[in-house]
């Protein structure tokens, strides 16, 4: 339960005074589902809105508020008025007798009756503007009683909104809201509030509010910096929580098998680099003590994190438990899969694999020789977190991607078995910064060399105004035999116009390159439809694949040599490696094509230097992080890194870190949190945490 100080900062938002379906459903949007959203709904901007006695005093476009007497509506005003798209005129008189006029576009006809009534004196507020050389005020933000003159001048916050939402209904929300802040005790050191110069918790949210100058609006002015830190110091000691309290569970012991290591090993056909001999041997460290294994394994693409895994998988075999490898989609379970089953079947191991799509009877095969004991290893989506499976003896999970799943999805596959040790794995390369921030709960091990059968990818960065010249290279690539990936653009506000614009490229190469044959992949594709087509792909049925951005992660076709990616100047650094990553997998080398547009600035073009440039993943991300900001690093679609309400990942980088100490301190002076401070920073940790995750802090 939330401690009482905090009730009113999570009542519903349906019990404030005229918030009904639609209103609820605008805020959603915009992410706000309690009064502690909607009060954490930063400012972006300022208007300055003065108060004036003539409308002369106005230039074009100002926002102003003054008197002004209604003389007359023009035009019949009926509910057939409210559907013409001419524009009903109000005329109105100020003091000097200056005439002006309102334009109301698709009034309400009961509303304008109301309001503005001819003869009576009104407050409006609202920007000026010239029309035919008469001056107007189109749909006022303000029109009401002249007591109302203190709201509607001075400086004003201005939030981010959605369709349906207005400045003046979020502006109110909010104000409304901030009435009932508590007051809550101080949970950080007085030091550190000294050092920094900040208010208290309540005036800070107070204050953030009411921006007087643009400085007001810095991620680093006092109210915001403030805010940002403890939002920064309840996540990392939450994941600190998270850590002491699983590793307070007695782990397996998992026994090391050399004898099945050694087997393995003469199955591979090429040596471990010395990356993956170390991440192996910090694995086997964690997974033959009597704690429990919490790690992350993040590997460059290519660095072969998959071969670790299974040598991870044969030790849990060895010692008697089963492992399970979770993967995010379909497509890449299947592809794991293929590979580490090979390998299992040639050590005589039984692994299977399970998704959402298999039949009723396969499904039950599986979980009937997973919980005898029958199948050693199991790889699949999200089917392994559904209720009705059970393992004879879960030892390991592993769960691919990371980045992908949320904590309690990670959770999920954990509770299948008794404290199975924990292997996650990303194939994204992540800064530091964001590491600590995302992963902070977490060991981690690191893959940065390829292995030696691994080819360098000639980048280049092509205007497509030589689209031409590209399509005649195309026809000598593929007479030459290579398999060619075409990505078409990243419209982030679409994923249909994402397809839209790879059935356009699809149908224009078919038709430019008759004879070959030319496949088509995109998300709203079943899971065996991609299968299918990856696999006609895989096989050569397919030379040319056109796809949007499912292909990013994980697939893996062996003789794939070609990538040509359309508007380049629009995908991250970190996806455009992933991209890259798709080529030169197998003994032949590669070439990716990045493609700008005419409309690209100096800041993309900048980006793709750096992909032409360099090949090292991690280094690519570190220069997204300068270049873009690390908010959007990882992409928008992989949401399980934290969402934070106040902090500027770039900005507030240094805080972070003085975040990761001050956790780090008070759980070794209080590990119970018991003492007065500790007692506060409960109830900090109540207004960040979900629900789901409040066994934590119970747990300490």
């Amino acid at each position: 339960m939330k401690p009482s100080l905090l009730a009113p900062l999570f009542k519903d938002l349906s019990a404030l005074q005229g918030v009904g379906k639609g209103t609820l459903f605008c805020l959603a949007q915009l992410g706000i589902q309690s009064r502690f959203d909607m009060i954490s709904h930063l400012p972006t901007g300022l208007l300055e809105r003065r108060r004036i006695l003539t409308i002369t005093m106005a230039g074009d476009g100002d926002l102003v508020t003054l008197p002004a007497t209604i003389l007359s509506v023009d035009g019949l005003v009926s509910k057939s008025r409210s559907r013409s798209p001419r524009p009903l005129r109000i005329h109105c008189q100020d003091r000097s007798g200056q005439l002006f006029t309102i334009a109301l576009f698709r009034a309400n006809p009961d509303y304008v009756a109301r309001t503005y009534i001819p003869g009576q004196e009104r407050l409006i507020s609202g920007r000026v503007e010239h029309f035919k050389k008469q001056l107007q005020i189109s749909h006022p933000d303000f029109v009401g009683s002249l007591e109302a003159t203190p709201y509607w001048e001075g400086v004003e916050p201005v939030y981010p909104l959605t369709k349906g939402l207005t400045q003046k209904r979020i502006q109110g929300l909010i104000k409304e809201n901030l009435k009932g802040l508590p007051d809550l005790p101080e949970w950080h050191r007085e030091s550190v509030i000294r050092q920094y110069g900040w208010p208290s918790w309540k005036q800070a949210l107070n204050d953030v509010h009411k921006p007087e100058q643009e400085k007001d609006l810095s991620p680093i002015a006092p109210t915001r910096h403030r805010l940002s830190f403890d939002e920064m110091f309840a996540n990392q000691l939450s994941m600190m929580l998270v850590r002491s309290q699983q590793k307070q569970f007695k782990g397996q012991c998992h026994v090391l098998n050399t004898e099945m290591r050694e087997k393995f090993l003469q199955i591979l056909p090429f040596s471990l680099t010395k990356d993956q001999n170390k991440a192996i041997a910090e694995i086997d460290k964690d997974m033959s003590s009597s704690g429990r294994m919490i790690r992350l394994l993040q590997g460059d693409v290519g660095s072969g994190k998959t071969v670790v895994a299974m040598m991870a998988m044969l030790t849990a075999v060895a010692s008697g438990g089963q492992a399970a490898l979770m993967a995010p989609t379909e497509v890449l379970a299947r592809q794991h899969g293929h590979v580490l089953k090979a390998w299992a079947d040639e050590m005589g191991l039984i692994l299977e694999v399970l998704t959402g799509s298999d039949t009723a009877k396969k499904k039950r095969e599986i979980y009937a020789a997973l919980a005898s004991g029958e199948c050693h290893m199991v790889v699949g989506t999200h089917a392994l977190i559904q209720e009705g499976l059970t393992f004879r003896n879960l030892t390991l999970a592993i769960i691919d991607e990371q980045h992908r799943f949320g904590v309690e999805q990670r959770l999920k596959l954990s509770q299948k078995g008794d404290t199975p040790d924990l292997l996650a794995m990303t194939a994204t390369p992540i800064p530091r910064t964001l590491m600590l921030a995302a992963y902070g709960d977490l060991e981690c091990s690191y893959l940065r060399e390829k292995p030696a059968n691994r080819q360098d990818v000639d980048t280049r960065v092509i205007s497509l105004d030589r689209l031409d010249e590209i399509m005649d290279s195309l026809q000598r690539a593929l007479q030459a035999g290579d398999k060619i990936y075409w990505v078409c653009p990243l419209i982030e506000e679409s994923e249909t116009m994402e397809i839209a614009a790879a059935e356009e490229r699809y149908c224009v190469l078919k038709e430019r390159l008759k004879g070959f044959q030319i496949g088509l992949i995109h998300g709203r594709l079943s899971a065996q439809e991609k299968i299918e087509r990856m696999s006609a792909f895989r096989s050569g049925d397919t030379q040319i694949l056109v796809a949007t951005t499912v292909i990013e992660v994980g697939v893996d076709v062996q003789d794939a040599t070609v990538m040509i990616i359309e508007h380049a100047e629009r995908f991250g650094l970190a996806q455009l490696h992933q991209l890259r990553g798709r080529i030169g997998r197998g003994d032949q080398s590669g070439t990716c094509l990045l493609l700008y547009g005419k409309e690209s600035g100096h800041l993309s073009r900048q980006r793709l230097q750096v992909m032409k440039n360099s090949h090292d993943g991690f280094y690519i991300a570190e220069q997204d992080w300068k270049l873009r900001g690390g908010g959007e690093v990882l992409g928008s679609r992989q949401s399980g890194l934290q969402n934070f309400r106040f902090v500027d990942m770039v900005v507030h980088e240094p805080l972070l870190n003085l975040a990761h100490q001050e956790a780090h301190d008070i759980l070794r002076e209080d590990p119970s949190l018991k003492s007065d401070r500790g007692q506060a920073i409960r109830i900090l940790l109540h207004l960040f945490l979900k629900d789901k995750a409040m066994s934590y802090l119970e747990a300490a």
